[in-house]
């Protein structure tokens, strides 16, 4: 790790407890979320799954931003689906559940933090999506508008063009107005430091960003530091690229997870 990103890592990050406050393990669930274009398998989480299953129960989901789906359903719709992840595994008797993901995975596991907020962690690695930097380029706003003004109408089910970014590469998408509205509102529930400083209660964050990514240093650090404070949160700065991170941060993760469950 460079001088700069172990200094950040050290000025961020929350202390770590050295034991859990139960005497015994509890049982934990993880609900897990691809980024942007992606899918359930997706091979940028495949190591975050391997290294979690052999003491969490892991639940991977198609989110509504999957190559397949492509904003069919609205960001409420898409908390929802993580709602009943969430519920499943407290119905089964899962004593400890958190939620996290990859870039857009991770925004939508801040997210459900303020819209829900009925976890107890939360593990955002590489976040992603801002639909605030989205709007002012032009290709992107003119879709954007379309939506927001077809919303106005009374018309959220009318299917609107726009141009989609990720990581550079760009996408022609046409989905329901009222779901691309619900995803690059620029005021909405996709963006991140919202959710991040309307979390329904502090819990502990395992936060994890690459020193390549675009994010860092400046917009992923102001987010974080709108999170509720926590004694055991922590903000993890890995030499790594935004696809990356999530893999280098693995080993980390299971054991900050682990300090958590006492499994």
């Amino acid at each position: 790790m460079r001088p700069c990103a172990t200094l950040l890592a050290l000025v961020l990050a929350g202390p770590l407890s050295g034991s859990p406050a139960w005497a015994e393990p509890v049982s934990c669930g993880v609900v897990l979320m691809h980024g942007k274009w992606g899918m359930p398998q997706s091979p940028y989480l495949k190591p975050v799954l391997q290294k979690l299953e052999p003491a969490c129960q892991v639940k991977l989901l198609e989110m509504p931003w999957s190559r397949l789906r492509l904003y069919d359903k609205p960001y409420a719709e898409a908390v929802a689906q993580i709602r009943q992840a969430v519920s499943e595994f407290r119905q089964a008797g899962v004593q400890w559940v958190a939620v996290g993901g990859q870039s857009f995975g991770a925004n939508a596991a801040l997210a459900y933090m303020a819209q829900v907020g009925d976890v107890d962690a939360v593990l955002p690695m590489a976040p992603g999506h801002v639909p605030e930097n989205f709007y002012p380029i032009p290709e992107v706003r003119r879709g954007i508008d379309a939506a927001r003004q077809a919303v106005a109408s009374g018309q959220g089910d009318a299917l609107v063009e726009m141009t989609d970014i990720n990581q550079g590469q760009r996408r022609e998408v046409k989905a329901p107005a009222a779901a691309l509205w619900s995803y690059f509102d620029p005021q909405g529930w996709a963006n991140m430091a919202l959710s991040a400083q309307n979390f329904r209660k502090a819990v502990p964050v395992f936060w994890a960003i690459g020193t390549h990514d675009s994010l860092y240093p400046s917009i992923s650090a102001a987010i974080y530091q709108k999170l509720p404070a926590h004694a055991d949160s922590q903000y993890l700065v890995v030499q790594a690229n935004h696809a990356t991170t999530p893999e280098v941060a693995s080993e980390a993760l299971l054991n900050w997870v682990k300090a958590r469950t006492g499994r």
